[in-house]
């Protein structure tokens, strides 16, 4: 609340500004985040507030709007009603998550022909506030899902630049890899490979099914199986456990296995166990791959088939 106060001018009259907006807290979507560690570390946060305005009707400056980074893949949730907000993923997309308020009246905007000295002013508008929850969703154009110490990560290894950690024990996995296929340098994809799933694992036995929400997004699995005399579980019992699981988790996943792969031929494999699976495989239009990922042995057809089927399906999620 303001007046004039000039020489000779007894009666100047209102000149009180408005208040400046405040800022918006505004998401945006980065390439080159990978994860989510900065969110854990700060949980509070808050956008600029507007200046008061002051007399001579100056306008107070708006709050800077606060933008938060967060890597590609991110699911914005209401913390309160569960409800999908955003699904951020595409580069530098932006989305509005709460809105400054508005700043208030100075008392020149409450000047009329009945009320030519107002001594009131209008308090701003407090601003948005939300609960959020965020949840990192790897962006994969395929996946591998294998029982534990099936040779998910040995494949990875073997097709991509990925560097997981490798070990003949089971869970050796703790977290999901990432690996960029590229194909003659002109088409590249990527595929995921997750902690081992295992039977019981929807109702919390593993580790694999927490991180099934990882490769929701990817169009094409690969089931990786153990072939070997050693396998502790047979490979047709494996392909139904990890069918049976995948289902449970998300009931579109199952209908997405396009090939499986029969790993760790270097190793004694009985005949007749190879000859049984391609014939499950078949039966249920899975095109299957025997190979070892250890010596390379078969992995080129499998690419080879991988990459056509990636290129013919225009894989792209992003887009």
């Amino acid at each position: 609340m303001s007046f004039r106060r000039e020489k000779h001018v007894p009666r100047g009259g209102p000149n009180g500004g408005d208040g400046g907006n405040g800022g918006n807290v505004i998401l945006v979507a980065k390439e080159g985040l990978k994860t989510l560690y900065d969110c854990q570390e700060r949980h509070y946060f808050k956008a600029k507030r507007g200046a008061h305005g002051s007399g001579n009707n100056r306008h107070g400056k708006n709050g800077e709007d606060l933008y938060i980074p967060l890597p590609l893949g991110t699911v914005v949730t209401d913390g309160d009603t569960g409800q999908q907000l955003a699904d951020l993923t595409r580069p530098d997309v932006e989305f509005l998550v709460a809105k400054g308020g508005k700043g208030g009246r100075g008392n020149t905007a409450f000047k009329s022909s009945t009320n030519k000295a107002p001594r009131n002013a209008e308090p701003g508008e407090l601003g948005e506030s939300k609960m959020l929850r965020l949840k990192l969703k790897i962006l994969a154009d395929g996946a591998l899902v294998g029982l534990p110490n099936a040779g998910k990560s040995s494949l990875i290894s073997a097709i991509s630049a990925a560097q997981p950690k490798i070990a003949d024990y089971p869970f050796t996995t703790k977290e999901p890899n990432l690996g960029t296929i590229n194909t003659d340098n002109i088409f590249s994809f990527t595929m995921a490979d997750i902690p081992g799933l295992v039977e019981g694992a929807h109702s919390g036995r593993g580790l694999g099914l927490k991180f099934l929400q990882h490769i929701q997004r990817a169009k094409v699995f690969v089931l990786v199986l153990d072939v070997s005399d050693s396998a502790p579980v047979p490979a047709i019992e494996a392909v139904e456990t990890l069918m049976l699981e995948m289902g449970h988790f998300d009931a579109t996943l199952p209908g997405r296995v396009r090939f499986s792969v029969a790993n760790k031929i270097d190793l004694e494999c009985s005949e007749t166990t190879l000859a049984a699976l391609r014939e499950f495989c078949l039966s249920r239009g899975i095109l299957n791959f025997e190979l070892s990922a250890l010596t390379g042995d078969g992995i080129e057809p499998f690419l080879k088939a991988l990459s056509k089927a990636m290129s013919a399906r225009e894989v792209r999620i992003a887009d």
